[in-house]
């Protein structure tokens, strides 16, 4: 049998919305094991002097529970 856990992650990155995306998952995985997918549910910018200054994202990390 599977089971699956769902986490919420906000990453933020100063180059692109793939960059913002990429850090969600090198950072979860240092903690997170076996992780299946993301689900991107929101992207935002910040604006500093008519320029985009920041890129964030807002994802849900799937991964598999592992039993020990």
């Amino acid at each position: 049998m599977s089971v699956l856990k769902v986490v919420e992650i906000l990453g933020n990155s100063t180059v692109s919305f793939e960059d913002a995306i990429t850090n969600i998952v090198a950072e979860a995985s240092k903690t997170i094991r076996n992780i299946k997918s993301v689900y991107v549910k929101d992207m935002q910018v910040c604006v500093k002097n008519n320029s985009i200054s920041e890129y964030r994202v807002n994802a849900k990390v799937t991964f598999g529970v592992v039993e020990e």
